[in-house]
């Protein structure tokens, strides 16, 4: 038998608990339920009133840790509202695929009125031809000739609004009962459907929070710190937040295994420069984790590699990605802004990628300034580069996409990297801050990160 696969769309702004018992009723009858947030939507202007950023981290908190429940924020990176019929295209190749619709939509079916013959894209063609799980909401009568050809009921127990919760935040009142504690705290903590424009740090405590650790015992400086902390740290699904004890590297690959559980990274640092980590100081008795912190919401690269066969990978990163020649000759590379070309043949050892807190690494030993945290931009840097040459760097606005192709990928090969990871040898590297993807930081309030760089900028 193929798989079954119920494709569970929605705008999900926010989500509330009444999604959550959704998509767990739905795992109870199908092998795989695929939650999809929607894109920017002409019908629904309400899709663009928080950053899809934020959408995206609250649905994988939401969805993200349900069996049999996968989380699919294609439509927040592409910037699109995918369809119904090209869903069940895309789909149809894993498995039997069925819609998941509520039962208005097909109220007038009979008649072949229904909303979704009427307005959806091909709907009328999908009625005949598509799976329908359709949800029946307590004391909604559904016509039974108004149902299409193959369809499923869905009884639900839990009831509830985006638009309520909404307007219950708009105004202050309690939404405790509908939303995720972790849901809540992360839009309480934002000022998410309240402030016109969300924030991206906050002020907060972790007193009393729980810990999942990450560090590598084998390394004697990090066993040293972690001895306080290794009998207190509880399973990752169970955390409020990640302790990351180690240096840069360690944190850089927490973040790769982890981000998408939405947990915020509080570091130790073990190592030297330690960007991206607090003081080992914090680790004395009864002092962690600290009552005082800044969160810190950054933005993730959103990585496209292009190979010799002309396939496409895709990749985040949280520091910088960068291409660089695979033999002794330098590389030929051709630098594409916004579809503009701006340097026709850059000849260099390569040239990186950074986001804002990315720029105090790689970057700045290329000789790029770093920037703060909170700098609404990223950096395009050379290396090493001999044509032009005057040009070193360049300062990127958040909406900017850049492309880096090499001039003679069988002469002068260039390898690929993301945040130290290589990514083999290929041909051309396409990159733009995410518009899904972002990491919490957590710094203590009196060694934030942006103390750091500031001493950098200064000297000290």
């Amino acid at each position: 038998m193929p798989k079954s696969i119920a494709i569970f769309g929605g705008s999900f702004n926010p989500p509330g608990k009444h999604h959550a018992a959704i998509a767990l009723r739905l795992a109870e009858m199908f092998d795989e339920v695929r939650v999809i947030p929607c894109g920017p939507r002409p019908d629904k202007p309400v899709t663009g009133s928080v950053p899809p950023v934020y959408r995206a981290a609250l649905a994988d908190i939401v969805f993200g840790g349900l069996p049999k429940v996968v989380v699919d924020l294609s439509d927040f990176e592409q910037e699109t509202f995918t369809r119904n019929h090209e869903l069940q295209a895309r789909f149809e190749r894993e498995g039997e695929v069925w819609h998941v619709v509520g039962a208005d939509l097909l109220e007038g079916g009979a008649r072949g009125e229904s909303p979704i013959q009427q307005t959806w894209a091909r709907g009328a063609e999908l009625w005949q031809t598509a799976n329908f799980a359709v949800l029946r909401r307590p004391g909604y009568e559904l016509d039974a000739r108004d149902l299409p050809p193959h369809a499923r009921e869905v009884d639900l127990i839990v009831e509830g609004a985006s638009t309520v919760i909404r307007e219950r935040l708009s105004s202050g009142k309690s939404v405790t009962e509908m939303l995720h504690s972790r849901a809540l705290a992360y839009i309480e903590r934002y000022g998410l459907y309240r402030a016109p424009i969300p924030g991206n740090w906050a002020r907060g405590t972790l007193e009393g929070a729980k810990f999942f650790l990450q560090a590598d015992a084998a390394i004697p400086k990090v066993r040293e710190l972690s001895v306080p902390l290794v009998s207190r740290h509880v399973p990752a699904s169970d955390a409020d937040f990640i302790s990351v004890v180690g240096g840069d590297g360690a944190m850089l690959r927490s973040i790769r295994e982890h981000w998408r559980a939405r947990l915020p990274f509080f570091g130790i640092n073990a190592g030297h420069m330690g960007f991206l980590l607090n003081g080992p100081e914090q680790v004395s008795a009864g002092a962690f984790p600290p009552c005082d912190v800044i969160f810190r919401q950054l933005p993730m690269l959103f990585l496209e590699f292009e190979d010799e066969a002309g396939q496409t990978r895709t990749a985040h990163g949280f520091n910088d990605a960068w291409l660089e020649r695979a033999t002794s000759q330098s590389a030929w590379l051709e630098i594409t802004v916004n579809n503009v070309p701006r340097i026709p043949k850059l000849v260099s050892d390569g040239a990186l990628v950074a986001t804002a807190a990315g720029s105090t690494a790689y970057a700045r030993s290329m000789g790029a300034s770093p920037l703060l945290a909170d700098t609404p931009a990223w950096l395009l840097v050379g290396s090493n580069v001999l044509e032009p040459a005057h040009w070193r760097s360049a300062l990127l606005s958040p909406d900017t996409t850049v492309e880096i192709r090499s001039l003679e990928p069988r002469n002068r090969p260039v390898q690929a990297f993301v945040d130290g990871l290589s990514m083999g040898r290929v041909v051309a590297l396409r990159a733009r801050l995410s518009r899904a993807a972002a990491v919490e930081l957590v710094f203590c309030a009196s060694h934030d990160m942006a103390e750091k760089i500031a001493a950098i900028q200064f000297g000290a």
